[in-house]
């Protein structure tokens, strides 16, 4: 029964059509299969039902060996293409010969009704061969067999099969690829030689990329795409920028001479970036008449981190532009080998891909496999195979293709958007290439990699390869090759001529249009003008029932129907916890039209089980959400994410930057695991304006405090937030009662600018019984930046306690008991931007007092109290003295008992 174990690799689905055509008509098939399936018939009958193989002939046994060979291409075809421009492939067994299927050279000419499944029909071995060999094994290699959808499989084969993975374009198409392709390569050479030793992170080597994404811009529009959102790293962003974006050629030149961009309001600190990492968006006309939009987000040298920000992007457009349609939209993700193969993001974000809070509708991905990194070589960048093995993960397929052979780079993207928009899923584009120069043009790339470097200085560009091709061909003359590259060498002096003369640049794509209209970039003044975010006392009685009323038809587990029973409580008694105080937030916004959205680990019930957003019923897994009765409830989201901080944190970001009209929130598991994403918080969160104009209003909630639970459930590493501040480009919050909450929650909405918010959440005050607030508080106040002390008189005080966030219940709790009128307890709420003037009014009101002392649970070198004492070490509220934990590399203790008496002692020392 060895001889069985064919079967197990033959194509079931054509073997089952054949013989159900066989059962209608044994004479419509050949007569070695009419032979074959006569001897299965009878082994079905045999005890068993084994099938006798003995009087089956030898030629029904070569069909199941030629359909293991037209599979064995299709499976491992990409393994033995012809895809490195630059070096010899390495060496896979078993390989393609005929032996390794059964057959030989003997059966070349033998006609095999297996030719059916690839579109020949009844053909000969020798002409199936070639044609699985021209499609599977040429200049493209396709990874697409463990795909599980059938379907989808199909799909794939019947397109390549068809035209053996090589397109047959016309005159005018191969024209326009070696246009350009001819700008690309020029373009490079114009700038290494105008500006000479500067890096530009070049694309040479890679130049197809840009006929591929003009060419997948028009393949789009024709499949209904109107706008595409590109990120990528700095190889080849210039020339994306120029000959894909339509960024000027003379802006470009200005920011090599270096020329800056005007300042029109000195106060808005605008630093700049270097210019391979500027972002851009325009509108271009396709060659149809359709408009596309394009948008290239910036993106620091962190290679990878743009990708989330992307996909965040495009999401926030498909449900505020797109009505849900991912169809209309297209996120581009540009990788370099060695980053796709080495950073974690990549892993993080191709698992978010399919999520429900996070696809975007398929992401078509193109890695510019330069075959090194940096300086380190492929076999050492990576443990599998490829590069772009990360694409297994969610069952995409990948195109391997020769980035010499233009031809085939554009067919494969073409095909890429086409599976994109019929199957909504992402798709990986590996363009086998090489890096011209070494990391940067100032980099000897012999140093590491001599024998490959070798063979790039003898290696013709992508223009002159391409150019051959046509010429050879008879398509263009050689003449007209050089006549197109004059021309547009010519035209790119003109350019670097006008540059000359510009004084400062002008931003041609300014962050407050589109979505972003009617915002303004914030000004000090703006930061301290009182915003009212109060709501009339009607709305919020009538929202407060709503959202606290469930469904009487509807069976909930007991417990949850007590917590809404207390809710609806808190109503009546005028009494909110806090979280009623953050749920009434997003009611208030929600019925005033806005967008709400939260994401992160656990965040529909909440990490403390406090916030219970979402409620699933006793008796089955439908879901029921309160808050999504609100004014329709069709924005209000909120999602439970995959186990990730990077990626995530990202996404939100991309989708506050697109959608400032939603209050986008992040919440961490516990504060601490934020750092996980400190990358997003550098290069984005903290820095995004002042490097690019861009703002953001993105909210992060971070869990923080004190309670005895370990080194990693306790701080949310206030300190590090604190040293990243700098012209207002932050909020950072540590409120102390759910009114003050529900107003800074309303706040990034309501105020006519953007900035992060980032909100030091607390644990235990989730239910303490003094963390309440009244109706008043919520409609006739508004945010408060300190809280004063309303318990003692000014005169009678001797000391000033300064505080933020959980530790003043502590230190309330003692002056109560102790009734203690000579200490004051101040509350800053807002950290950053720093409420000076509210503490010089502190200070001035209790100028009696001769102690004015900041108290804090963090150790003495964390918490907020490092960038306080040196921000306010000049001015006259400096303080006196610090209470604190004593220094230490660790968060806290993990000894309960020792963080009690920690706890303890600052709270005694503070009242001493």
């Amino acid at each position: 029964m060895d001889k069985l174990t064919y079967l197990s690799n033959a194509d079931s689905s054509y073997i089952d059509g054949l013989y159900q055509t066989y059962k209608a008509d044994p004479n419509s098939v050949d007569f070695g299969w009419q032979k074959f399936f006569e001897g299965f018939d009878f082994g079905q009958k045999a005890e068993g039902g084994s099938v006798d193989l003995e009087n089956v002939p030898e030629h029904a046994l070569k069909e199941i060996d030629v359909l293991n060979m037209i599979h064995g291409y299709r499976d491992r075809g990409h393994l033995f293409t012809d895809t490195n421009p630059v070096r010899e492939r390495r060496k896979y067994y078993p390989g393609k010969e005929l032996e390794t299927f059964g057959l030989s050279e003997a059966d070349m000419d033998t006609v095999f009704h297996a030719g059916v499944e690839v579109g020949l029909g009844p053909a000969k071995l020798r002409d199936i061969r070639q044609l699985i060999e021209d499609t599977y094994c040429r200049s493209i290699g396709a990874e697409f067999k463990y795909i599980r959808n059938p379907e989808k499989i199909k799909w794939l084969q019947d397109r390549m099969e068809a035209d053996r993975n090589q397109p047959n374009y016309t005159k005018e198409q191969k024209s326009r690829i070696l246009q350009k392709i001819n700008r690309a390569v020029v373009f490079e050479s114009f700038l290494g030689t105008k500006f000479l030793g500067q890096k530009r992170f070049s694309l040479e080597g890679a130049e197809s990329l840009i006929a591929a994404l003009d060419s997948v811009i028009e393949q789009g529009a024709n499949l209904g795409i109107q706008e595409f959102m590109i990120g990528m790293a700095h190889r080849g962003r210039l020339n994306v920028l120029a000959n894909i974006m339509g960024k000027p050629y003379k802006t470009i030149f200005s920011e090599f001479e270096g020329k800056m961009y005007a300042e029109e309001d000195p106060e808005l600190q605008f630093g700049g970036d270097v210019k391979y990492h500027l972002g851009y968006s325009s509108d271009i006309k396709t060659d149809s008449g359709k408009t596309i939009h394009l948008s290239l987000a910036p993106n620091p040298s962190h290679l990878e981190t743009v990708d989330p920000i992307v996909e965040g992007m495009v999401r926030s457009k498909i449900d505020m532009k797109y009505d849900g349609d991912s169809s209309k939209i297209a996120p581009i993700l540009i990788h370099g080998d060695a980053a796709i193969a080495g950073q974690g993001v990549v892993y993080e974000v191709t698992q978010m891909s399919k999520l429900e809070g996070y696809r975007a509708g398929g992401t078509i991905h193109i890695v510019i496999n330069n075959q090194v990194g940096f300086t380190t070589n492929y076999k050492d960048a990576r443990s599998g195979t490829y590069c772009t093995d990360v694409a297994k993960i969610t069952s995409s397929p990948v195109f391997h293709v020769n980035g010499d052979d233009a031809e085939a780079v554009v067919y494969a993207i073409n095909l890429a958007v086409g599976y994109r928009q019929k199957y909504k899923t992402d798709v990986f584009i590996d363009l086998l290439c090489y890096r011209r120069y070494g990391h940067n043009e100032a980099d000897e790339p012999k140093f590491t990699q001599p024998l490959l470097y070798k063979a790039i200085e003898k290696h013709a560009n992508p223009k002159e390869v391409y150019a051959k091709k046509l010429v050879d061909e008879g398509t263009i003359e050689a003449a007209y090759a050089k006549e197109v590259e004059k021309e547009f060498k010519d035209y790119l002096q003109t350019q670097l001529d006008a540059a000359k003369k510009v004084i400062n640049l002008e931003e041609e794509v300014p962050m407050f249009g589109g979505a972003w209209k009617g915002l303004y970039p914030a000004k000090k003044a703006d930061i301290w003008k009182t915003t009212d975010t109060a709501v009339s006392p009607e709305t919020f009685l009538d929202l407060a029932r709503q959202i606290t009323a469930l469904p009487k038809d509807k069976k909930f587990f007991r417990k949850i129907s007590k917590l809404f029973e207390d809710r609806a409580a808190m109503v009546e008694k005028d009494s909110y916890d806090w979280a009623m105080g953050e749920l009434m937030a997003y009611a208030t916004l929600l019925n005033e039209g806005k967008r709400v959205r939260i994401s992160g680990q656990d965040v529909q019930r909440g990490t403390f089980s406090h916030r219970h957003a979402v409620l699933t019923l006793e008796d089955s897994e439908e879901k029921y959400i309160p808050l999504a009765q609100v004014n329709g409830g069709d924005k209000f989201n909120i999602y439970n994410s995959l186990l990730s901080e990077y990626a995530v944190l990202g996404f939100e970001y991309g989708y506050a930057s697109a959608n400032p009209q939603s209050l986008t929130i992040w919440e961490a598991q516990f504060g601490d695991f934020y750092n996980g994403a400190q990358i997003i918080v550098d290069q984005y969160l903290s820095s995004a304006e002042t490097k690019w104009k861009r703002s953001n209003g993105l909210v992060m909630m971070l869990p923080h405090g004190m309670e005895g639970q370990g080194p990693e459930h306790s701080s949310a590493r206030i300190e590090r937030f604190l040293e990243l501040c700098a012209n207002d480009n932050m909020i950072l919050a540590n409120c102390t009662t759910p009114a003050n909450y529900f107003h800074l929650l309303r706040r990034q909405l309501v105020r006519d600018f953007r900035k992060p918010l980032i909100v030091f959440t607390p644990k235990s005050l989730l239910r303490h019984p003094k963390v309440v607030s009244s109706i008043t508080d919520f409609t006739k106040t508004t945010f408060q930046e300190v809280i004063d002390d309303s318990n003692v008189k000014a005169a009678s005080v001797k000391r000033v306690l300064f505080c933020s966030g959980k530790i003043y219940y502590d230190l309330l709790e003692k002056q109560q008991n102790e009734k203690r009128t000579d200490v004051a307890i101040i509350r800053i709420e807002q950290l950053f931007p720093t409420p000076v003037k509210e503490l010089e009014a502190i200070r001035k009101k209790y100028s009696k007092a001769k102690e004015f002392i900041w108290v804090q649970e963090e150790n003495e070198n964390m918490g907020a109290w490092p960038y306080y004492c040196r921000k306010l070490r000049k001015t006259n509220i400096e303080f006196t003295d610090v209470i604190a934990r004593t220094e230490s590399g660790s968060t806290a203790t993990g000894y309960m008992k020792k963080h009690v008496i920690q706890q303890e002692a600052i709270i005694n020392k503070s009242f001493e």
